[in-house]
């Protein structure tokens, strides 16, 4: 009998194990960027009136709404701290069992919490001190999911494998918004406002339940496994971090901080808020272009991460911020005409061309850091981004639009970000295909 062969690949893992581990990154932070998106798309829609209108109707109510989301973004460096103090020292994944497991325990409270037309000030009290846990569990959760990817990943190949746990954001918008969208369609606007805003709250608590099976079910990453035969796992991996890479976390911060302000154009629900409640279009039509729109981001997405392979991060980057520099002028004026198809095409340009300043970022940060340190400067990078770029960009987008009565000083805003991040992008030493250090 002719014996069985496994291939495997220079990092020392099977091809059946490294389709398990983009499984299960994959997975995994489909449904951490569910409970995110879940909030957003929430606030865009109800949370304004059921947590934060105490006689303050209007405007400020909705403003005040978008500001928790910045809220949760400013508690990730926390969190990437002590996921990345923790993951370079104990594993990265235990880390993500444990920011998946406290991710869907928040989302499922909100669910369960009562409005402030029943317990006043508390019911927002209780809401952001849950989106606060939530800010936390995802300012680890990402670092994690991309390390495992890229650390198992070929040489040739970093930059597709790094994009699958990337696709985790469009994936989990889309799952969110999907079911945001069948929920409106099943309820009247009461019903949705009394009761039906909680189902896919709840439903968080099946998705992590399928999360936490599939990530035990992965190894942990050879990289970790060869520090800890070297001894050379490090007990304060912070300080080492910042005194040895200090350029390298500003450069990683303001590469994603760019692309995350144009994103949170639609992660944060802005474009949702503006289409549906001063442009009076249909919610569940906007939801469905929304879906499709984070269909083709996760195709583009993949494809931005292999297209890296080839030509680059660096250039890969490039393309997709002067993409994004110029596409978020002609975004808002198709919104502006209150055509649905335009508003479409409008949508599916600015999922795509974040997809090029995107997909590649789990590769390039890895590539950045050395092992001992890894999780640790990707994770502050990474979270440190989120809050320059992305914490209060729709806060910041209605309070433009409110005081200039234009959507034209929000895309200067964005495109302001995009030339910035272009800049220091720029400056980074490119190391595609390179061993790891």
């Amino acid at each position: 009998m002719a014996a069985v062969t496994t291939t495997v690949d220079t990092t020392g893992t099977s091809r059946r194990e490294q389709r398990k581990v983009l499984a299960g990154t994959m997975i995994g932070t489909t449904i951490e960027w569910y409970d995110f998106f879940i909030y957003a798309n929430a606030v865009a829609l109800v949370f304004a009136q059921l947590f934060f209108n105490f006689g303050e109707a209007g405007p400020l109510a909705q403003i005040i709404a978008f500001m928790s989301i910045g809220i949760s973004v400013i508690f990730r460096p926390l969190g990437s701290v002590l996921a990345g103090h923790f993951g370079d020292k104990l594993g990265r994944k235990k880390l993500l069992v444990i920011t998946l497991t406290t991710m869907g325990v928040a989302t499922a409270l909100m669910g369960i919490l009562p409005t402030s037309e029943q317990i006043g000030i508390w019911a927002p009290v209780l809401l952001i001190l849950l989106r606060i846990i939530q800010g936390m569990s995802t300012g680890g959760e990402w670092a994690g999911a991309a390390l495992m990817a890229v650390e198992h990943a070929p040489a040739k190949k970093r930059g597709l494998f790094g994009a699958f746990p990337q696709t985790g954001a469009p994936a989990g918008m889309l799952l969110a918004t999907a079911v945001i969208a069948l929920v409106t369609w099943l309820t009247t606007e009461e019903q949705f406002l009394a009761w039906g805003w909680r189902i896919p709250f709840l439903l968080s608590i099946v998705l992590i339940i399928v999360g936490i099976v599939i990530r035990q079910t992965v190894d942990e990453s050879p990289a970790f496994h060869a520090m800890q035969k070297k001894g050379s796992v490090v007990k304060n991996p912070l300080p080492l971090v910042f005194r040895n890479h200090g350029k390298k976390i500003w450069q990683g911060t303001w590469a994603y901080a760019g692309v995350n302000a144009a994103s949170m154009m639609i992660l944060a629900g802005y474009l949702l808020n503006y289409t549906t409640q001063h442009l009076d279009m249909p919610v569940t039509p906007v939801l469905l272009m929304v879906v499709a729109g984070n269909l083709l981001s996760i195709l583009a997405t993949l494809w931005a991460g292999s297209l890296s392979d080839r030509i680059g991060r660096v250039r890969t980057y490039q393309i997709g911020f002067v993409l994004l520099a110029i596409w978020v002028f002609p975004m808002f004026w198709l919104v502006e005409t209150g055509s649905l198809w335009l508003t479409f095409v409008a949508i599916l340009g600015i999922c795509v061309f974040q997809a090029f300043a995107y997909g590649q970022q789990s590769a390039m940060y890895v590539e950045m850091f050395p092992a001992n340190v890894r999780y640790t400067g990707a994770s502050i990078s990474y979270a440190l981004g989120s809050v320059i770029g992305g914490a209060f960009t729709a806060t910041i987008a209605e309070i433009l639009r409110t005081t200039f009565s234009s959507t034209t000083p929000i895309a200067v805003y964005l495109s302001l970000w995009a030339v910035i991040a272009l800049a220091v992008v720029s400056t980074i030493r490119d190391k595609t295909g390179q061993p790891l250090e």
